[in-house]
């Protein structure tokens, strides 16, 4: 029986220091994207557009050609550089603050319009890296720096459900969410992140990834704990699954 052993994957920049708290979810997801990129071979010819926030640490981290954008604009860049370079595989790794906050009409427009692009957006309920503020996707009743009493929706409204909204628009040819609480789910979101990459290499339209993922520092709250607050409360209202494909 052959022993397989842990490899970095060639999408990796070794070396770089680990940029995120203890215990949050970024690192398994971008090990995930790596993973992928190297399974179909799209690497040479990739490139990210990274957005604001936590997720902007992705170009220390990635062996890829990454062009920063502003704050909410990812995918807007995203569209410019595919469609100036349409042999290239073109992604954009977002939080949900970037993507579903400032960055709403340039996400679902490009999901609209099919760009032959895919995303990964990561949703941990708050603004990881300004403090922790509430973000489009904050739960009611979940506290927070800007919401210290817990989000009411008469006053904040309602958490927006990212995946089922991507997947309502005409363009859009896969759209799913995950999480990264447990090794059997892990396995799931590294199968939908290549279906979204396939999507795009296969010149169907905009392929999508929304990932449940903690962030302890900013939820108070031990790793452990956090990820069973991804596989009860998170998952109550952001329920895993297939969205359109």
């Amino acid at each position: 029986m052959a022993v397989q052993t842990f490899k970095i994957p060639d999408s990796i920049l070794e070396g770089m220091k680990y940029p995120f708290c203890p215990g949050c979810d970024h690192g398994v997801a971008i090990r995930l994207v790596a993973e992928v990129l190297d399974e179909l071979g799209v690497r040479e010819k990739a490139i990210t557009a990274g957005s604001v926030g936590c997720s902007v640490c992705i170009y220390n981290l990635l062996n890829v050609d990454t062009i920063e954008a502003p704050h909410g604009r990812a995918l807007a860049v995203a569209t410019g550089v595919k469609r100036a370079k349409p042999d290239k595989f073109v992604f954009t790794y977002q939080g949900d603050g970037d993507f579903a906050s400032i960055g709403l009409g340039e996400s679902l427009h490009a999901a609209l319009r099919g760009e032959n692009i895919s995303t990964i957006c990561i949703n941990n309920t708050t603004f990881g890296m300004t403090g922790g503020q509430l973000g489009p996707t904050t739960l009611i009743g979940q506290k927070t720096t800007t919401s210290p009493n817990g989000r009411t929706a008469d006053i904040y409204g309602y958490p927006i459900k990212i995946a089922e909204h991507v997947a309502l628009c005409g363009g859009t040819a896969f759209s799913a969410r995950v999480s990264l609480d447990t090794v059997a789910n892990i396995r799931k979101a590294k199968q939908a992140i290549k279906k979204a990459f396939q999507m795009q290499i296969e010149g169907k339209g905009f392929g999508f990834v929304e990932i449940l993922a903690t962030c302890p520092t900013n939820w108070k709250m031990s790793p452990q704990e956090a990820h069973e607050r991804v596989r009860g409360e998170m998952a109550e209202v952001f329920a895993p699954g297939i969205y359109k494909e």
